[in-house]
């Protein structure tokens, strides 16, 4: 077995039993926003998974957005993600994020998230509860 591969195998392990999130709002209503923060809290406690949200998409391996894309927030999605170390997780949050949700062919909105940047999740909601976001990151990671 080459070094190459042993390093890939233990990056591989390494994302799979600590993940950092990075979080970006794009346009949401804040209501994903606080049920993602709702799910950091003791209650739901996903810090025991090793899942930390940090504060630069360059330490970052999932990263969490939210709302529809709209014309002031493309350049930064844009800019974030090529911040972030590739391979990366990247997790539409809630049913703007999905689908464009109520703000679908308004004027303001580019569309969902995975019309600018691929998307390997999806967490549908208004808003989606903790407990999905828990069960999407474990997708997400599944397919590490």
């Amino acid at each position: 077995m080459s070094d190459n591969h042993k390093l890939t195998d233990m990056s591989r392990w390494g994302l799979k039993k600590s993940p950092w999130a990075f979080h970006l709002s794009t346009g949401s209503c804040n209501n994903c926003d606080i049920e993602l923060l709702d799910a950091l809290t003791p209650r739901f406690d996903v810090e025991r998974f090793g899942i930390l949200l940090v504060g630069s998409p360059r330490h970052a391996d999932i990263l969490f957005v939210t709302g529809i894309v709209t014309v002031q927030a493309l350049p930064r999605l844009i800019h974030v993600y090529n911040q972030i170390a590739k391979p990366c997780l990247v997790i539409a949050l809630g049913t703007c994020a999905c689908t464009g949700g109520i703000f679908d062919g308004s004027y303001h909105q580019i569309g969902p998230v995975d019309k600018i940047i691929p998307v390997d999740v999806y967490i549908p909601g208004c808003p989606p509860k903790p407990e999905a976001i828990i069960s999407g990151v474990v997708k997400a990671l599944a397919k590490i």
